[in-house]
C-alpha cells in the first residue's frame, strides 16, 4: 500500500517554514482507495511570492485547522504505507519537522517518483512534475496545489508501477531498500535506532564487526547505508549486514573520537584507512641540543602530533612566515632557511642572532613560547565541555599539555566548587595524529558549550 503525498508550504526550509496544505491518496497498487486533503493554518504569514505560485492566501488558511489538529489523521492514514512523493525528501522533511515540534517521531519508508522516473523513464530533459507530466500526457488539474499535484503523482506512480512490472525479476521497486538486506536483519531493530548523534556498528552473520561509523543522526545515516546502490562495494556491505548496534554519545565530538578509536582497534573489513583528510601538512616543534625551541613544517606522514595542520605547502609556509615576522624568530630555527651560517634575516638585522649563537636560548625562547601560544593545544591543560546524553549530563574531553588524555560524562549536579567530578569521569585514551586532527578541526568548525582551563 502506498500513501501518495503532496504539500504546499510557506517556503523552502523545513526548519524555518510551515505547511499550508496537504493531500494524501492511499493507493493499493491498482487504484486509489482513500483520500484526505485540507488547507492548514501555518500560524504565520504566507509570503506574496508563495501566494503568487500556489494561489493560497492568508485569508484562505485563517480558519483552516492547524497541523496538530490533523496530525492524528495523517499518522493513521499513512500507517503501514510507503510514503510516495515527487521529490519525496522535501515533503517528508516538512511533515517530520511538523511532527517533531509536537514531540512525535514520524517515520515511514520512502519512494521518490523523481528517482524512480530517472531509472524507469530515462531520457527526459526535465524530471520536474510539471515537465514530466507534460511529456507523458498526464493532465494536472490544479498545479501547485496539494490535491492536484498529489493526484498527478498518483497517475505517474501508476505508470511507473506498470513499467516496473514489465521488468519482472529486474524490478526496481521490489529490489529497493529492505528486499536486498540480509534475512537475519530485523526491520523492527532498524526502527528503534534513534535520531541522535553517536556511533554504529554493522555485524555479519558470524557476529564479526564489518563496519563502524558515526553520525549526527544515527537513524538517517544507517538507513542511507541500507538503501545505498551507489557502488558495488556499498551493495556488498549492505548484503552482509546481519545485525546492527549503536551507542548514543550526546556530542558529535565524542562520536568522532570513538569512531576513530574503534576503527583503529577493530580494523573492520569495510572501513578503509582512517578517513582521508585534506590536512596533509603540519607545523612541528622541538627543543634542540643547544636549548632553542625550533619549528619546522613537513608533510604529515607518521604518528607525530603536529602543532597545527594545513591543506597545502603554501598555507603552512605562510603561517610560519607570519610567526617569524610577528615574533622576530629565526628563519633557520624555523626550517625556512637552510644554511650552515646565519640566516638571511640576521644579515639584514631582522633576526636577533640565535642562528649564530649571538642570542641566548632563554631570550629567544621567550618569543618562541609566545608563538607556541597561537596553537590552541600547546602546553595547555583544559576540558572541552559539550552536550551529554540527557539534559542533566555533559561530556568532557581532557587535554593535558596539549595532548588528548581521554573523555567521559558527568552529571551537572555533581559539579560543585571544583573540577573533581570532571577529572574523575575521564576514561583514559591515547593521543595520536588522527585524534588531533579531529579535535582541532571540531573546535575550528563547531561551537562547544565551554572550555575550562585547569
Amino acid at each position: 500500500m502506498y500513501a501518495v503525498v503532496d504539500i504546499e508550504t510557506t517556503g523552502g526550509s523545513a526548519r524555518l517554514e510551515r505547511i499550508t496544505e496537504i493531500a494524501v491518496y492511499i493507493h493499493d497498487g491498482t487504484r486509489v482507495v482513500e483520500e484526505f486533503s485540507t488547507l492548514i493554518n501555518p500560524e504565520r504569514n504566507i509570503p506574496y511570492f508563495i501566494t503568487s505560485l500556489t494561489g493560497i492566501t492568508n485569508e484562505m488558511v485563517e480558519d483552516a485547522p492547524r497541523f496538530f489538529e490533523v496530525a492524528k489523521k495523517i499518522v493513521e492514514i499513512t500507517e503501514g504505507r510507503v510514503f510516495v512523493a515527487h521529490n519525496a525528501r522535501f515533503d517528508y522533511s516538512f511533515i517530520r519537522q511538523e511532527f517533531s515540534m509536537l514531540g512525535y517521531n514520524f517515520k515511514r519508508p520512502l519512494l521518490d517518483t523523481v528517482a524512480l522516473s530517472r531509472k524507469l523513464l530515462p531520457g527526459h530533459r526535465s524530471y520536474s512534475l510539471g515537465n514530466l507530466c507534460k511529456d507523458l500526457g498526464i493532465e494536472i488539474s490544479g498545479r501547485h496545489r496539494a490535491s492536484g499535484d498529489a493526484l498527478a503523482t498518483v497517475k505517474l506512480m501508476e505508470l511507473l508501477l506498470e513499467k516496473d512490472r514489465e521488468l519482472k525479476n529486474g524490478s526496481v521497486i521490489r529490489n529497493r531498500k529492505t528486499s536486498r538486506l540480509h534475512p537475519a536483519l530485523e526491520p523492527a531493530k532498524i526502527a528503534e535506532i534513534p535520531e541522535l548523534p553517536g556511533i554504529y556498528y554493522f555485524y555479519n552473520d558470524t557476529g564479526e564487526i564489518i563496519y563502524v561509523g558515526k553520525s549526527r543522526n544515527l537513524f538517517q545515516r544507517v538507513n542511507t547505508h541500507l538503501s545505498n546502490n551507489s557502488s558495488s562495494r556499498a551493495m556488498e556491505m549492505r548484503s552482509l549486514i546481519a545485525d546492527i548496534s549503536w551507542e548514543h554519545t550526546g556530542s558529535e565530538l565524542i562520536a568522532l573520537l570513538l569512531e576513530s578509536a574503534e576503527i583503529k582497534a577493530k580494523k573492520p573489513l569495510f572501513n578503509r584507512a582512517q578517513r582521508r583528510t585534506g590536512f596533509r601538512w603540519g607545523i612541528y616543534s622541538h627543543t634542540d641540543e643547544q636549548g632553542y625551541i625550533r619549528f619546522e613544517y613537513r608533510n604529515v606522514r607518521d604518528d607525530a602530533v603536529p602543532l597545527s595542520l594545513f591543506t597545502s605547502r603554501e598555507k603552512v609556509r605562510a603561517k610560519l612566515e607570519q610567526i617569524i615576522h610577528e615574533y622576530e624568530l629565526c628563519q633557520k630555527l624555523c626550517g625556512m632557511y637552510d644554511t650552515d651560517g646565519p640566516c638571511f634575516h640576521r644579515q639584514v638585522s631582522l633576526c636577533h642572532g640565535a642562528c649564530s649563537g649571538e642570542e641566548k636560548p632563554s631570550s629567544y625562547n621567550e618569543r618562541a613560547m609566545q608563538a607556541l601560544d597561537e596553537f590552541i593545544f600547546t602546553g595547555r591543560n583544559f576540558f572541552i565541555i559539550d552536550s551529554g546524553r540527557d539534559p542533566e549530563e555533559r561530556c568532557a574531553v581532557k587535554i593535558v599539555n596539549g595532548k588528548y588524555s581521554g573523555y567521559g560524562y558527568f552529571n551537572i549536579n555533581d559539579v560543585g566548587f571544583g573540577l573533581a567530578a570532571i577529572h574523575d569521569c575521564i576514561k583514559g585514551a591515547a593521543d595520536n595524529r588522527d585524534i588531533q586532527i579531529i579535535i582541532k578541526g571540531y573546535l575550528r568548525n563547531h561551537r562547544v558549550e565551554r572550555i575550562i582551563d585547569f
